[in-house]
């Protein structure tokens, strides 16, 4: 085997292990999230409380990669920033059982979204370093598609565990067991690839400041993410709609994280042979399910399901693929954090505005999430101009 073939290989390898990482860290905190609503409640927490709570949560989970990623690029300790994440992320899981008041439980919520936030950029930084060899649209999808596995495999687990006559507690504690794994596998990763950053052996000299293309793009992401709804929105209008029958909603979204992970390999496959021209395809694509979701019947919603999945393959794979395109390794795990930041605050303030406008009218939300996402599209050309432009002043 030639030396760039082995290099590849290397470098293939890592991402799978790091896709196994996030395959069964997602069976554990997925598989959580899936009834830390109802165990919340379960244990005297409002309503009103539980969406405070998770709304809090994905702040802290988005908000912080910000202050972690500038951290990751200023210490250069990406390997120790991401392992203690991971612990903080997982170890709040299985300590769910041991709690019986909803303030406690409240707090192991948080702690979870916390730890996602410290590792999140590291992670991505280095997993940017080994898809400059594999393909930066298929590393990430590969990526991505691994994640979403666990992602599907983590709540199918609990159901089963309450088919089963399980309880809250039992299966907080049986998610130990996916959560050892994960963490197991990252410290085995540790060893296997102490440098990640010498898997990208072409270095781009690039300005220290972050180029116009990322503001730009970062800008067309933010509106992609607001015009996006949060899928307990679309199961509880599912449910409010009498759309089909309550057991079925689970399903449906089983339906839609699989067509997340099967997108993600699609779409980053054509990334790395079309560039842009792949995402603006992707979000156009995505942005149609809306109206198939909340203003059709039974097949429609499946319709709308499938493409809701797009949109968050392409999200997952190509946002990521493309920050890595654009930054120089020195700033990239900082680009990611504020990246992060962005996207997670406009998916809020989107999700928090159609939930708004479910209340009033049903049309007037699907307009918001069309208008909103296709808002997307003359970004996201003037960003392919500007990364052309960026590239001919530094080769």
């Amino acid at each position: 085997m030639n030396k760039t073939g082995g290099t590849k290989k290397y470098a293939l390898i890592f991402v799978i292990l790091m896709g196994l990482v996030s395959l069964f860290a997602d069976m554990a905190y997925e598989g959580a999230r899936s009834i830390t609503g109802p165990f919340l409640g379960a244990l005297g927490a409002s309503a009103a409380l539980i969406g405070l709570i998770a709304g809090f949560g994905e702040l802290i989970g988005y908000g912080l990669r910000l202050i972690f990623g500038y951290i990751s690029d200023r210490t250069k300790q990406y390997w120790s920033i991401t392992i203690i994440g991971y612990a903080i992320n997982l170890a709040a899981v299985p300590l769910l059982a041991l709690v019986d008041r909803w303030e406690l439980a409240a707090a192991l919520v948080v702690a979870e979204r916390l730890g996602k936030a410290i590792r999140t950029p590291a992670r991505d930084a280095m997993l940017s370093y080994a898809t400059h060899q594999t393909g930066r649209g298929w590393g990430f999808g590969l990526h991505e598609a691994l994640d979403q596995i666990g992602a599907v495999l983590g709540p199918l687990l609990v159901a089963l565990i309450f088919f089963l006559k399980g309880s809250y507690k039992y299966s907080f504690a049986l998610l130990a067991i996916p959560a050892i794994l994960a963490i197991s596998i990252l410290v085995c990763a540790r060893f296997l690839y102490p440098s990640p950053r010498k898997m990208e052996r072409a270095y781009r000299s690039f300005p220290q400041h972050l180029p116009k293309t990322f503001w730009i793009y970062m800008a067309a992401a933010g509106l992609m993410a607001a015009g996006f709804a949060d899928y307990p929105l679309i199961s509880y209008h599912f449910s409010h709609k009498n759309v089909f029958s309550p057991e079925w909603i689970p399903v449906f979204y089983a339906v839609a994280m699989g067509t997340d992970g099967l997108a993600a390999l699609i779409f980053g496959y054509l990334y790395d042979r079309i560039g842009y021209t792949s995402l603006i395809i992707g979000t156009l694509l995505a942005s149609l399910f809306a109206p198939l979701v909340f203003l059709g019947g039974l097949w429609s919603a499946l319709s709308g399901c499938v493409l809701w999945g797009i949109g968050m393959g392409i999200q997952e794979s190509l946002l990521r693929a493309i920050v890595a395109d654009t930054i120089p390794q020195q700033r990239r795990a900082t680009a990611y954090g504020i990246f992060n930041s962005v996207f997670g605050l406009c998916w809020f303030i989107g999700s928090a505005l159609m939930g708004f406008l479910y209340g009033i009218s049903l049309v007037a939300l699907v307009v918001f999430s069309l208008v909103t996402q296709i808002s997307a599209v003359p970004l996201l050309f003037a960003a392919r101009y500007q990364q052309s432009s960026d590239k001919s002043k530094h080769p």
